[in-house]
């Protein structure tokens, strides 16, 4: 299967769910609900966050995962537009 992670000429991916699904991600399942998982490089972060498990902040240039529920009632651009940047530590022990 081709990669899918080329600027498009139609300026399709301005919206940001070009980009954020075209990675690669995973599904994990934690206390019933499914979650998608998608890692974001130390060169990709450009913003700094807040991380939902400790607090703290997520740092640009700083490696993390941006996680967000793949099962929600509302839809898919509810489920991304919820979503939230965490520490890889702390998405891994909460």
């Amino acid at each position: 299967m081709p990669r899918a992670n080329r600027r498009r000429p139609d300026g399709a991916d301005d919206d940001g769910l070009d980009r954020l699904i075209a990675g690669w991600k995973r599904s994990e399942i934690r206390r019933g609900v499914t979650w998608t998982v998608q890692p974001v490089s130390a060169s990709q972060a450009t913003k700094s966050y807040v991380c939902p498990g400790c607090g703290r902040s997520v740092a640009p240039a700083t490696a993390h995962v941006v996680v967000w529920r793949s099962d929600g009632v509302l839809g898919d651009q509810a489920d991304l537009a919820a979503r939230r940047h965490w520490h890889t530590h702390c998405w891994r022990i909460a």
